[in-house]
């Protein structure tokens, strides 16, 4: 068995309103990649105190934003005289206790300061690293033969809770090794459930006609089962076993037919893709649909059905790299060039209104008439910002079936006005589906590593400098880059002091024993030089939950490094 280790210790300048409480992707925030932070005496921004409970302003205000004041009673002796002109003595008999009153008459200068409260390095360093894990492949005879050295990953949360999942399996009945992150919306049920399904649906998809028959046959006669994956979980990284049993049913049902539809010939990495991620979210839809007589599982399963997850996972076999992406989660890979530079070459593209292509689509899946209102706002209906998604049957369903399995569902369901809110413009569903787009990759030796990563990363990281990171850290050799200033005027000091900063930062890289760790940290401390300044990194991971999701998202990252000389074997044989 392989080796996995997990260490851990115990923007928005644009905001459209929201028909549901919560859920980034129906109609909530885009952030800024440069956000800016409360500064030590900067008051909090206004426009947050309406999406706040009034009963919490006074506690987000002080955490965020503290500032020490006393009541004037209570004042030291030496309160400034011009405190006094500016208030009469009538008004500050009302403000003090008689008492106190001509302690407060002889009162000399005194000045409330900000006070700052930063976390320390090992504070940060205890919050990066808390989900941290990594695995390296397994050697035979001291050889690597596997084209993978091993992953790192790591989550960031910003939702309370995570909404983001991640999951990592190697496939035992076949080859290969599956990644992929998961980013939900809506709430984590839907994330969660696709995080320990997908994965098995992709493995049953590339299994020989035989080993699914040998499978069926020991469900059959009661025999132990062949095992199909591998996993590589951090601790946190649970499985919902209440669900399990249903869950088996279903993937069962799903192979069953894969045997009675055998046609002899190969399976194609590609198609098993596309059919896993389509069976595996209808199987999500028709869970919800007929219902369980277990009142625990029939909420869970509707709870999955009306949430929502993207999407990003690779499947890696030899030089085969294949990406499978529904949604905006991206996949890019890391590949360093003759010069010892690096380039990203992206292997997912997204789906949503950025994506020209992908708008075409949606237009042309409906009539005519619902040109101007399927997307609109650069949302699916307004609404959504995803154009591929599992889950999300508000987007799929007909009307008349939300409202049935609505009344038919539990209280907790029929009372969420979310779940029965019909999306406007709603005429001819599905609008929505979670057919994933697949990218075949032929591996060479100068692909180093592959990025997948949930849209937190992306929001805040250009792609380029993402590989570049990455592969100046698994690499130890950092080229650089003439320190760019963005146009603000900088004295020969301040740029003294830039330069000795990038020395010590650099000196200091393999602080981080995980590469996902490591972009974590550039990516929610980098400031507007391109380096990690440790005050904002501090900030932000102090931003308490109400105010976290609005200055970014989730964060899951996986790393995975190829190992070159197997990449560079495989390639010569093929020749």
């Amino acid at each position: 068995e392989g080796t996995g280790r997990c260490t851990g210790t115990a923007p928005w300048h644009r905001r459209r309103m929201c028909v549901c409480p919560g859920p980034r992707r129906i109609a909530i925030p885009v952030r800024s990649s440069r956000l800016p932070l409360f500064s030590d005496a900067m008051p909090a921004p206004t426009q947050l105190f309406p999406l706040i409970r009034n009963c919490e302003i006074g506690r987000i205000y002080n955490t965020v934003c503290y500032c020490h004041h006393k009541h004037l009673c209570c004042l030291s002796p030496h309160l400034a005289h011009n405190h006094l002109r500016c208030a009469p003595q009538k008004k500050l008999a009302t403000l003090c206790p008689k008492e106190n009153f001509n302690q407060f008459i002889h009162a000399r200068s005194y000045v409330s300061t900000p006070q700052r409260f930063y976390l320390t390095p090992p504070q940060v360093n205890s919050i990066l690293k808390a989900n941290e894990y990594s695995f390296k492949v397994p050697e035979f005879d001291g050889k690597n033969v596997s084209s993978i050295l091993g992953f790192d990953s790591n989550q960031l949360p910003a939702n309370a809770p995570i909404e983001d999942r991640r999951s990592a399996a190697t496939c035992l009945q076949t080859r290969g090794m599956l990644l992929g992150v998961f980013d939900g919306h809506a709430g984590c049920a839907c994330a969660q459930a696709v995080s320990e399904r997908l994965f098995y649906y992709i493995a049953v998809s590339l299994l020989p006609h035989e080993t699914l028959l040998e499978i069926e046959n020991a469900v059959e006669s009661g025999r132990a089962l062949l095992p199909i994956l591998q996993w590589h979980k951090h601790p946190n990284d649970y499985f919902s076993k209440e669900a399990s049993k249903l869950y088996f049913n279903s993937l069962r049902t799903y192979w069953q037919e894969l045997i009675d539809l055998n046609t002899g010939e190969t399976t194609d990495v590609k198609e098993a893709l596309i059919n896993a991620f389509k069976r595996l979210d209808n199987d999500i839809s028709l869970e919800a649909q007929v219902g369980d007589p277990n009142s625990f599982l029939n909420y869970l399963v509707l709870r999955v059905a009306f949430s929502g997850a993207t999407a990003c996972v690779a499947h890696v076999d030899g030089v085969d790299l294949h990406v499978a992406n529904t949604g905006d989660s991206r996949a890019m890979l890391g590949v360093q060039e003759d010069d010892g530079s690096w380039s990203a070459v992206t292997l997912s593209y997204d789906h949503n209104a950025q994506n020209e292509s992908e708008i075409e689509r949606v237009k042309l899946e409906h009539p005519k008439s619902e040109e101007k209102s399927v997307v609109k706002q650069d949302r699916l209906l307004g609404l959504l910002m995803p154009f591929r998604a599992f889950g999300d049957v508000k987007f799929k369903w007909s009307i008349e079936l939300q409202k049935r399995v609505i009344e038919s569902g539990p209280d907790q369901l029929n009372d969420n006005e979310y779940t029965k809110f019909i999306p406007p413009n709603y005429h001819t569903p599905p609008y929505l589906t979670a057919e994933p787009e697949v990218i075949h990759h032929k591996l060479r030796p100068q692909d180093k590593f592959l990025v997948l990563a949930t849209d937190g990363l992306w929001e805040t990281m250009h792609r380029q400098d993402v590989v570049r990171i990455v592969g100046e850290y698994l690499t130890g050799v950092h080229h650089q880059q003439p320190i760019a200033v963005g146009g603000y005027k900088v004295t020969l000091g301040q740029m003294h002091g830039l330069l000795t900063e990038r020395r010590a930062r650099i000196s200091s890289v393999f602080e981080d024993q995980n590469a996902a760790t490591h972009l974590i940290r550039h990516a929610v401390g980098n400031n507007e030089f391109g380096t990690v300044d440790h005050e904002r990194l501090s900030k932000m991971l102090s931003l308490p939950e109400e105010l976290a999701r609005m200055y970014r998202d989730d964060i899951t990252i996986i790393v995975v490094q190829f190992n070159s000389h197997v990449v560079g074997a495989c390639q010569n044989e093929d020749f």
